[in-house]
C-alpha cells in the first residue's frame, strides 16, 4: 500500500472532511478523493462513507487508519536507520527541488553552480512549479525541497507535517502605462485605476487575491480580463495597453510602464523554503537547504520602487 494514501486516510479519520485534509497536506480535494478511492481499492473494501456533509471512516477503514500509524512510524524509522538519512553521514546523494520561476534563477541556479564547485557528491534535480503544483508534489514525497511564496495579504497556511524556513521579502507594486499618476496610499492607488483592465497569474490565485483585497478596500471589484504565468508578458501586456497589473519593486520596467508605489497597505511577497517535517536531517537536503537560506538570505530586503 501506498504510504502517502495511509498518511491522507489518518488525517481523514482525525478531521472528517477531504476538503479539510487537503488543506492540512496541501492538495487538492479531488487529489485526496482519488487517493482514498485508490487506497479502497488496494484494500479490496469500501473505506469510507457518508456523514451527512462529511465523511466517515467505516469499520475497515478504522482498522486500517490504526494500521497506519504503526506503518508511518515503522517506515519513518526505517528513513532514519538508514545510513543517507544519518545526520553525521558526509553528505551525497539527489535533492528534488520545485521552485517557482524567480527564486529558481535568482536561488537554485548559484546554489546549483555552488554545489558543482564544492559538493559534486550532491545532485540538484529541478522543476520549475507555481506553489500549489510544488506543494501538491511535496505532500505526495515527489520532491524533497520546495521555494514557494504568498503575499503578507494574503498569506499561505502550510500543512501541519511541513516546515517552511522564511526566505526573502520583496515589495510589490502597482505596473501601468506610462502618464500622470497618484500618490498615497495603495488604496489611492487602486481606486484611480478602478475601470481600467487588470492582468493577474495563469497559474497562481495569490496575486489575484491581493488585487482583490486591494480593490476592495478601494470600493470596487476589479476587471480581470487578461491573465499569464510570465512577468515578462504581464510588462508587455501593460505596454501594449491590456491592463495594468502587479510587479515587484526593482524590477526594469523600460520606457512606457511605470510602478506606482504601494503602501498602506504594503504589498509584500514573500518567499519560503519548505520541506516536509523531520526531513531535512537528511545530510543531501540539510547542505541544499543550508545553501538555499544563504544565497536567499542576500537577496532578502527591502527593494526600492522603480517610480511612485
Amino acid at each position: 500500500m501506498d504510504t502517502r494514501r495511509l498518511e491522507l486516510l489518518l488525517e481523514l479519520s482525525r478531521l472528517g472532511s477531504m476538503r479539510e485534509v487537503g488543506e492540512a497536506m496541501q492538495v487538492t480535494t479531488s487529489t485526496v478523493s482519488q487517493q482514498i478511492a485508490a487506497l479502497a481499492r488496494e484494500a479490496g473494501t469500501p473505506l469510507i462513507e457518508p456523514d451527512g456533509r462529511r465523511v466517515r471512516l467505516t469499520p475497515a477503514g478504522r482498522r486500517l487508519a490504526g494500521h497506519a500509524v504503526t506503518i508511518l512510524a515503522a517506515v519513518e524509522a526505517a528513513r532514519r536507520d538508514l545510513g543517507p538519512w544519518n545526520p553525521e553521514a558526509p553528505p551525497a546523494g539527489t535533492v528534488r527541488v520545485a521552485a517557482y520561476a524567480s527564486a529558481f534563477r535568482q536561488v537554485l541556479l548559484p546554489v546549483a553552480r555552488m554545489l558543482a564547485g564544492r559538493q559534486p557528491e550532491v545532485r540538484l534535480h529541478l522543476l520549475e512549479q507555481e506553489p500549489d503544483e510544488a506543494l501538491g508534489l511535496l505532500a505526495a514525497d515527489e520532491v524533497d525541497l520546495v521555494l514557494t511564496y504568498d503575499y503578507n495579504l494574503a498569506p499561505a497556511r502550510f500543512g501541519r507535517g511541513l516546515q517552511a524556513e522564511p526566505l526573502t521579502r520583496t515589495p510589490w507594486h502597482l505596473a501601468t502605462p506610462s502618464g500622470p499618476g497618484p500618490r498615497g496610499t495603495a488604496v489611492e492607488v487602486f481606486r484611480r485605476y478602478r475601470d481600467d483592465a487588470w492582468i493577474v497569474n495563469s497559474r497562481n490565485t495569490a496575486d489575484e487575491d491581493v488585487v482583490r483585497i486591494v480593490a476592495s478596500l478601494a470600493g470596487f471589484e476589479p476587471r480581470i480580463t487578461q491573465r499569464a504565468d510570465s512577468l515578462d508578458l504581464v510588462h508587455d501586456m501593460i505596454l501594449a495597453g491590456l491592463g495594468v497589473g502587479l510587479l515587484p519593486a526593482g524590477r526594469p520596467s523600460g520606457r512606457g510602464v511605470t510602478l506606482r508605489r504601494l503602501r498602506q497597505p504594503d504589498v509584500v511577497l514573500r518567499s519560503y523554503a519548505v520541506t516536509r517535517r523531520g526531513h531535512a536531517a537528511w545530510p543531501p537536503l540539510a547542505l541544499v537547504l543550508r545553501l538555499v537560506l544563504q544565497v536567499g538570505s542576500r537577496g532578502s530586503g527591502d527593494q526600492p520602487g522603480v517610480a511612485v
